[in-house]
């Protein structure tokens, strides 16, 4: 187990540092001069363009910024946000509060709705589980964007239950979440459409499998049948898709909170990326990667307690 976590620390590492040549050569090889941003259209002499220049480091070869602006990663300097005037560390720590409570939020109805759905659907074959699927099959072809709007017009407009884009702050946790409830289910439903199917075809995999039978035919009541022996064995890949999927919720704020003009880290991406921010667009987009990277090696740590036959020294005993 100490050597499977060295390797994926290791692989981790070697994932943040290609990951960073990437993101940093991508952004400075985007179409675009950041001075012209910097000048906000104003018109300058050459010595003021040569001295802003000279402040961001544009001037020097691509190596030398990029091993500065590594160097100042490593020391927690993002560097300075060109469009909002502060260090980029300080914007995302204003950011960041927001997004984790709506991406919080809508992993616990992912968990929830995929979950159940998926588990009601193998249990009761016929009409419910047709249903389920039909459902399911609506909510994951439906683009994230599209089910905002559905959610915005029925609950916000007509019912008038939760707030619709824009809806001021808030004060308290309850408020705040109540706040959240329609960005998180539009950023949920597509996700946990795919983790009912996946929760569906797991429990069928194990209500086929022999020792069930086995225990059906000892007179072991169902819930303890199902219990024990199907939704256990069940939840290793149930885990391991559902964090993967939670992976791509942080990647899919950036459409939702847009949508719902919410204040966390994707919609500053996608203000950055229209400013030509580099430094910020630099910073968001490592961060996604990083916890994308966590997320997964939390997963791979966390499925061998759930289910031990994917510990890994199972398979090659």
């Amino acid at each position: 187990m100490t050597r499977f976590l060295l390797g994926r620390l290791l692989g981790l590492a070697a994932v943040l540092f290609l990951t960073s040549i990437v993101v940093f050569g991508a952004v400075h090889l985007a179409p675009g001069d950041p001075v012209t941003f910097l000048l906000h259209g104003r018109p300058a002499t050459p010595e003021t363009v040569a001295a802003l220049r000279a402040e961001h480091h544009l001037d020097d070869p691509l190596a030398v910024q990029y091993g500065k602006w590594l160097g100042g990663v490593l020391t927690g300097d993002l560097g300075r946000s060109a469009q909002y005037h502060q260090d980029v560390t300080a914007l995302l720590g204003s950011r960041l509060p927001g997004t984790a409570l709506l991406v919080g939020y809508a992993a616990l109805l992912v968990a929830a709705l995929g979950v159940g759905a998926g588990i009601l659907a193998a249990l009761r074959p016929g009409l419910l589980d047709r249903a389920v699927l039909i459902g399911t099959g609506v909510a994951t072809a439906t683009p994230s964007f599209v089910t905002a709007i559905v959610l915005v017009s029925f609950f916000s407009v007509q019912l008038g239950w939760f707030p619709g884009p824009g809806g001021g702050a808030a004060d308290g946790l309850g408020a705040r979440l109540h706040q959240l409830t329609l960005p998180a289910l539009a950023l949920a439903l597509t996700f946990a459409g795919l983790l009912a199917r996946v929760t569906r075809s797991a429990m069928l995999d194990e209500l086929g499998r022999e020792h069930v039978e086995v225990a059906r035919a000892r007179g072991v009541a169902a819930r303890t049948v199902v219990r024990r022996h199907v939704l256990r064995n069940a939840l290793g890949p149930v885990v391991t898709v559902g964090g993967t999927m939670l992976a791509g919720l942080l990647i899919s704020t950036s459409i939702v909170e847009t949508a719902f003009d919410v204040p966390g880290l994707g919609s500053l991406l996608v203000q950055s990326v229209t400013a030509q921010d580099f430094a910020v667009v630099q910073a968001v987009t490592l961060l996604s990667v990083a916890a994308f990277v966590l997320v997964n090696l939390a997963v791979d740590l966390l499925a061998p307690l759930i289910d031990p036959r994917l510990s890994p020294g199972e398979g090659s005993s």
